[in-house]
């Protein structure tokens, strides 16, 4: 039985945000009660999964105006955030409790143990440090606000029972069932659709080559001006890699609209356009003449990837007229392809809306609409491209809002 206490406070969610808001708020003021109240059997489950199971902690972009630029939802609403709280205050907060940190040369942030285990026991240490209470398996069946007369917020959980607190945080990720509820409580929410997915292609130019990639290619989806660079990394169904994800997440809204069906015209050559790629093939036709155009590339590419796109012939360089070699030129800085659906990116699974924004005071992480009332992580209508960025918007939005329950009043 879940007894209540004078100065309560309930976080719902045991992810990354709810338990660093827990923590803050109880280190903040440990005369407080703070408990979260987690539906599954297991907290921080995403923190768990992320960076294939070693934990893309943040990234190492330590200038808030630069940070913001990652975050296609929200990152003007934490520009003033993540001056009080930035990537640099994540690092030292888990390497000041003896999490060894490292950044990767593509600036994402792991602990040194590759281990994502060490970031969950990290949370799991400085909870149980400050007093909070971890309730497992509870399910949240409705949230009611102060009334007259009584100054607690009321919840009520999936088992009947009723718990009161003096500040209620909603740190639940992307739940349908909790929108509702912050629905019925009047906020808006917006629209919930997938970000961070991969593309589905079946195109005889890759089939077979599962595995294989580039370092750096630009995708664009025609008829837009949504584009993206980054590795590239064909799969069993299709496309992926780091810049299809960053470009799903900037164009998570419009590709919904277009029910996943739609064009790209992929650069492999990038930042080469198709006439500089052109003088390029033209200068290695005449260094290696008497080579084989399928054995060799002034790419640098996976020679069956290479032999593959361009549906190269066994000839010699040499034997390569204008108009193939343009041809070529042409299918690899920009060949396209016809996108037929989309996967989940499981490891990190995204959502692109939430309580709207305008609803939210960021310098607290407050409702405008109810007192005592406050969100944060990935129930916002706020989202990042990867890298360890949506980690970060909930590292901030939690300690900020963890401060501002902490305060008596």
């Amino acid at each position: 039985m879940l007894k209540d206490q004078h100065h309560t406070i309930l976080i719902l969610g045991g992810g990354a945000a709810g338990f660093f808001a827990a923590i803050a708020c109880a280190e903040q003021n440990p005369a407080a009660r703070v408990r979260i109240l987690e539906k599954g059997k297991e907290v921080l489950g995403k923190v768990k999964v992320s960076g294939g199971g070693r934990c893309n902690v943040t990234n190492g972009c330590f200038e808030p105006a630069e940070l913001v630029k990652s975050y296609p939802r929200g990152g003007k609403a934490l520009l003033g955030p993540f001056h009080r709280f930035c990537t640099g205050d994540t690092m030292h907060w888990f390497e000041s409790r003896g999490v060894a940190l490292k950044i990767e040369d593509d600036g994402r942030v792991f602990p040194v143990s590759n281990n994502s285990q060490t970031i969950i026991d990290c949370l799991l240490g400085a909870a149980h440090k400050a007093g909070v209470e971890v309730i497992r398996q509870t399910r949240v069946d409705q949230i009611y606000p102060p009334e007259q007369g009584n100054q607690r917020w009321k919840i009520m959980t999936g088992e009947g029972e009723a718990l009161y607190a003096d500040k209620v945080l909603i740190a639940s990720g992307s739940s349908t069932p909790v929108w509702e509820m912050i629905r019925h409580l009047g906020h808006h929410i917006v629209d919930p659709v997938p970000s961070l997915f991969t593309f589905n292609v079946k195109n005889p130019r890759i089939e077979g080559l599962q595995g294989l990639s580039v370092p750096l290619a630009q995708v664009k989806i025609e008829g837009t001006n949504f584009k993206a660079e980054g590795p590239l990394l064909v799969t069993h169904w299709g496309f992926s890699g780091p810049g299809i994800l960053r470009l799903s997440a900037w164009a998570a809204r419009e590709l919904r609209d277009m029910d996943y069906k739609f064009q790209i015209r992929i650069n492999w050559a990038y930042p080469m356009n198709p006439n500089d790629l052109q003088e390029k093939l033209y200068a290695f036709k005449e260094e290696n003449s008497r080579k084989l155009v399928s054995k060799i590339n002034p790419l640098g590419m996976p020679q069956r990837l290479w032999k593959q796109l361009g549906d190269l012939p066994e000839q010699e360089w040499g034997a390569m007229g204008k108009k193939a070699l343009n041809q070529l030129a042409q299918e690899l800085a920009a060949g396209q392809f016809a996108v037929t659906g989309k996967s989940t990116f499981k490891d990190e699974f995204v959502t692109a809306g939430g309580v709207d924004l305008k609803e939210v005071d960021f310098k607290t992480f407050e409702s405008r609409i109810h007192k005592g009332l406050y969100f944060a992580g990935e129930v916002l209508d706020i989202d990042a491209i990867t890298g360890g960025f949506n980690f970060q918007a909930a590292w901030t939005g939690g300690w900020i809002a963890g401060q501002a329950m902490a305060e008596i009043g």
